[in-house]
Order: C-alpha cells, then structure tokens, then sequence
C-alpha cells in the first residue's frame, strides 16, 4: 500500500521550515521560508505545498510545530491561533487559516515539543519514558514529553519567563523582554546577549565569564526541570546552546545546584549523559513536525 503523506512545517521565530514527507518519514520535498509576517509567510508556504502535492500526490494530515504563544488545545475554537506572541504582526495568525484548504487534518504543538518528540523518536531521546527538550535561541522554551506525548496544562509550558536571580553588580543588562524585562528569555536569550555585548557568544570568543553567566541563567531551569518533572534526559538545543563550551558550564552548574539532594542512576557523576545536545540537530524540529502529521493520520 502507497504511503500516505504529511506536510510538515516548523514554524521558527526566525524561519519556517517546510516539508512534504511519506509516512515513514521520508522527505520528499523540502524548503525554508523567513517567517516576516503572516501576509508574505503564509502565502509562501501555501504556495510550497501546492506545488509539492502537485507533484507527489494528495496532502492526508499537517503537523506543525511552531513558536508562540499559541493555542494548542485541539478542543479550543482558536486551535492553531498565535495568542500573546511578541513577534510583530503574528498574534491572532491561524496555521487553519492557510492549511484548511487541503481539507487534512491538522496537528499544532510548539516547536520545542516537535523538537523533543524528532528527539524522543529518533534521537537523543530514545528510551526516555520522561524527556525534557529546552531550546535557547531567539527565545527559551521547555518542551516535556511523558511516554511520547506531550505535557500540558490548560496551555504549554512557558519556561523562557521564569524569574532568575538577577544579580545587578555582576550583570547590569536590563533584560530585553517586554513582558518581563530580565525574565530567563530576557537574560540569556540570543537578542539578550547580542544586546548586551554586542555580538553572539561564539562571536566572542566564548569567553569563560560570559558562558559561565549564560550558563548559570539556564540552569536555573535546568534544576527546575529535574525537580519538576525528574525527566529521563535533559536535551539542550538551540543556536545559543552551540556556543563552545556552554554545555559543559550548564552541566558543572546543574551539578553545583542540586547538590547532591537528588540521588538516581540517570544522573551521572558530571552529568555527560544526563544534559546532551539535540542528536538531530538542526533536524529535531521538522522530524517531530512530521511525527505530529503522523499523530493527525490517527
């Protein structure tokens, strides 16, 4: 029997990636678009799926992972709406409103939990019954799934907005986020810190002070992410996150934070094995984009 196929899209704060796949997850065509605005994003993503059906066949289920904040309660009436996003110009966009005309069923999560599932089904996060996916780029956000399917309560997770301890004598930088100024997103971010020095991390350098102070930021999710959720594996991606030597500071940082309170065989001495990167890569987010295509064939 033919494959049926899924059109896949990971909906970045930066760009989207699009994709028409086969069941099995075989890509068959694949572009990226600048996310802008919905005006001259939508459109070009309608068009790719036109010309991508034409040529492989009929579109049967979409999953899209996406930025937010966004409505992913599939019981709402505005399942798929963009709610209280800062990006300009997105809040209140419908992924429906572009897609419904392929009459095909359509799945929306966030994009860290199509990265964590990508991770969970092929990746990082294989034989994880718990996994936490975290990415720090534009933004921070948490994604945790519970035996392959995402958590949530009446919305997703927001964990870039935790409060941090902010220490104004070592890091004066303000914080960049409109809602709550030196939130984590508002500190550690990818435009917290090019705001704040001038350039990236690794444009930088990767000087120890400044990785170490990015470091200490995220693990203060980090932490409470082992004492919330007590995941299988902490998954860190994310532009930010391929800094040299970020990994290896947020691992030393974790360990000094919990220390020692929780005893369990997933964490090990160091933590080499307990907070990884994405083994996919940048791939994480369009894999797990069409395995919400897959959930959506039912």
């Amino acid at each position: 029997m033919a494959q049926r196929l899924i059109g896949a899209v990971e909906a970045g704060g930066t760009k989207f990636v699009v994709a028409l796949a086969q069941e099995d997850g075989t890509i068959l065509a694949r572009t990226r678009i600048p996310t802008e605005t919905p005006a001259t994003c939508f459109p070009a993503m309608a068009r790719f799926f036109e010309q991508a059906s034409a040529a492989h066949g009929t579109i049967a289920a979409f999953g899209v992972a996406s930025f937010g904040p966004i409505d992913i309660d599939p019981a709402s009436p505005g399942y798929g709406t963009f709610t209280t996003t800062p990006k300009p110009g997105w809040s209140g966009a419908r992924f429906h409103d572009v897609l419904g005309r392929f009459g095909a069923p359509i799945v929306v999560d966030t994009d860290v939990n199509g990265a964590a599932l990508g991770e969970w089904q092929a990746g990082a996060g294989r034989d994880c019954a718990t996994l936490a996916y975290t990415t720090v780029g534009t933004g921070i956000g948490s994604g945790v799934l519970r035996h392959g399917r995402s958590i949530m309560g009446f919305s997703h997770f927001e964990s870039g907005h935790i409060p941090v301890p902010h220490d104004r004598a070592v890091d004066p930088y303000a914080g960049f986020c409109p809602y709550h100024h030196d939130c984590l997103e508002g500190l550690a971010a990818g435009p917290a810190i090019k705001a704040r020095w001038g350039q990236s991390l690794s444009e930088l350098g990767s000087p120890t002070d400044k990785v170490d102070l990015i470091a200490g930021y995220v693990a203060q999710l980090a932490v409470s992410l082992v004492l919330l959720h007590m995941p299988d594996r902490l998954i860190f991606g994310g532009g930010v996150m391929k800094t040299p030597g970020l990994i290896p500071a947020l691992r030393r940082a974790v360990e000094a934070r919990l220390a020692g309170y929780i005893q369990a065989p997933q964490l090990d001495p160091g933590m080499e094995r307990y907070i990884v990167g994405p083994a996919l890569g940048d791939d994480a987010g369009i894999t797990g984009a069409i395995a919400l295509g897959r959930q959506a064939l039912g």
